[in-house]
């Protein structure tokens, strides 16, 4: 037997003809296998939805409504934009509605990860067309009270998980709508190989008129599906002109990424990878501590990590030169195995790049489930209002954390000068110290674990890194406990660690740290947050604090030229290779200094 549910468009007494055959050549002579049969379709009722967020104020939520047997409402797969078809829940504000037939439901009501889940009970009944339903959103924080505004700088509107019929993707509306759902102070949508030619016409180098308060949208650029894919996509941020100079098609873009990136910079645009991860990936450990095949074994899970990768991917795999060269500002995280993100970037650090760290989704490719599972915080001054420029800058001189939002660190300072902040000579995020000595590093921290572990978060927590989810707090919980560790990082190494208690109050920290040489320091809890470094010279020596981490970085250079060199245009291949020669100059420099 097979139980067939019906919807109808239309109320009323409605005809369908029912036929059965079980393959070519198997229908009955004339057809009389098929029936026409007479259903009275009942009217759904409209329950209208009071939201209101903590303080009162209307808001907009992302609901998910099951019935008895579990089966999501509207059935995903009628469901037309602004809700999406690879989506359980809708999003829906103050005021708007939900159509259900009469029956019992549960709604499971959130609002991204800095409110608490809730699961109420609805009973839709038999006896109206309309009926009103009222929900009150609780948070467990508000960053944006303390001036540290979310965003995911990675979004898309079309390709992967996406429409593409039929229209080309969905709208600036539609993706405004999940924007609010999800409380992202700002999101990026970024126009991208898939539906190009459709989508780009968003672009309007500036913020969305569709905008709200202290929500913005603006549409930008991933390098994703043009010639240079093969060395790393790009997210292309802050920009005024979204074609390439010469440029027709996406096809006559450079087919390597330093030019992209210099010209974004060129604009006053933020730039940098998407996915850092891919291409990055580490060997397994085998159960004597040997390397062994990825799958094969333990995941990596320490850092930094001195395998080298292959640069075969689509990740942050140039960024080994354009880093040294000066063309990156950031690369991206959250949306790719932690370890793999990390890694390529701590060994950048110890050889005194300064390229920032980043929190993306890649909405709906990497991660299909909402936007902002990935996101950065960015700090804002008192006196500054939410404006994108402003924000942006924030993501470029790296006053900010990045994480799974389940996890925050405020306000990481060291000696008092904060992480992306100027020193008293104008540069941002440097600690000039005269001598060797200890430094005070304090921050605020909170997260927020369930009180328990459930079946659930366990599954999470024994996934391997290199599983979804990437990032998430569950994978730090300690034991049974509702703890987790922070650490404060120097040049790669935990120094300090200590336990906290997940239960969402806000700690205040404080790590006396011995530097005995240039370093940078940043605090993390792994795979959950991590915060963007401060660079402390001292005596004026930059930062050379690894030679294992250049004599890395060096052999990267060759390792991906290697992978890319096929793949870049015979014309362009004489200007890849100098700018290729010159990061492995740089590191060779860094080996000589290094300790």
């Amino acid at each position: 037997y097979r139980l067939l549910q019906l919807y109808s468009r239309d109320v009323g007494r409605r005809e369908a003809l029912l036929g059965f055959n079980v393959g070519q050549g198997t229908q009955d002579l004339g057809f009389r296998n098929a029936v026409p049969i007479l259903f009275d379709c009942v009217p759904a009722v409209e329950v209208a939805l009071s939201v209101k967020d903590h303080d009162g104020q209307p808001t907009t939520a992302a609901f998910v409504f099951r019935d008895k047997l579990g089966r999501v409402y509207p059935n995903p797969a009628r469901r037309l934009a602004p809700d999406f078809f690879f989506h359980d829940q809708v999003y829906r504000a103050d005021g708007e509605s939900i159509h259900l037939p009469p029956g019992e439901y549960t709604a499971t009501v959130s609002r991204g990860p800095e409110y608490v889940v809730q699961t109420v009970p609805i009973s839709v009944r038999t006896d109206g067309v309309s009926q009103r339903a009222e929900f009150q959103l609780q948070r467990w924080i508000k960053a944006a009270d303390r001036r540290w505004f979310s965003g995911d700088h990675h979004v898309h509107a079309a390709g992967c998980a996406h429409y593409d019929s039929p229209t080309e993707g969905v709208g600036p509306g539609d993706m405004l709508r999940h924007i609010l759902g999800e409380d992202l102070n700002v999101g990026c949508v970024l126009s991208w190989g898939p539906c190009w030619y459709t989508q780009k016409r968003y672009f309007e180098g500036k913020t969305s008129a569709l905008s709200r308060p202290d929500y913005l949208m603006r549409y930008d650029v991933e390098v994703s599906g043009f010639p240079s894919s093969h060395a790393g996509h790009l997210c292309l941020l802050r920009l005024t002109e979204d074609d390439y100079p010469g440029t027709t098609y996406l096809e006559d873009w450079p087919s390597w990424t330093q030019p992209v990136l210099e010209w974004g910079q060129q604009q006053g645009g933020v730039v940098g990878y998407s996915h850092s991860g891919w291409g990055l990936q580490l060997p397994d450990y085998g159960d004597g501590g040997q390397r062994v095949p990825t799958r094969q074994g333990r995941a990596a899970d320490k850092l930094p990590d001195y395998a080298m990768p292959p640069f075969d991917g689509i990740g942050a795999n140039e960024y080994i030169v354009t880093a040294a060269n000066g063309a990156c500002d950031f690369l991206s995280a959250v949306d790719t195995p932690s370890i793999w993100e990390l890694n390529i970037w701590y060994h950048t650090l110890n050889c005194g790049l300064r390229s920032r760290i980043s929190g993306e989704t890649d909405f709906p490719c990497i991660y299909g489930d909402k936007v902002g599972l990935g996101r950065i915080y960015v700090k804002l001054n008192p006196d500054q209002p939410l404006e994108f420029d402003a924000w942006m800058q924030g993501v470029k001189d790296g006053r900010s954390y990045c994480g799974d939002g389940l996890s925050h660190l405020f306000d990481f300072r060291v000696n008092g000068l904060g992480v992306g902040e100027p020193n008293d000579r104008g540069q941002i995020s440097q600690l000039n110290l005269p001598q060797p000595g200890t430094v005070k590093v304090t921050f605020d921290a909170a997260a927020y674990l369930a009180e328990k572990p459930t079946p659930q978060t366990e599954r999470i927590r024994k996934a391997r890194l290199d599983e979804k989810p990437y990032w998430h707090l569950e994978r730090c919980r300690i034991g049974d406990t509702r703890k987790v560790a922070l650490e404060v990082v120097v040049n790669g190494e935990a120094v300090a660690r200590k336990e906290i208690v997940a239960d969402g109050a806000v700690t205040a920290q404080s790590f006396d740290v011995p530097l005995d040489q240039s370093s940078w320091v940043a605090v993390r809890i792994l795979p959950s947050v991590h915060t963007n470094p401060v660079f402390v010279e001292i005596a004026g020596q930059p930062i050379r604090a690894s030679q294992a981490s250049a004599e890395w970085c060096r052999k990267a250079v060759d390792v991906c030229w290697n992978q890319k060199q096929t793949r870049i245009r015979p014309a362009e291949r004489p200007a890849a290779r100098a700018a290729y020669d010159q990061a492995a100059a740089y590191y060779e420099g860094v080996i000589k200094a290094a300790k």
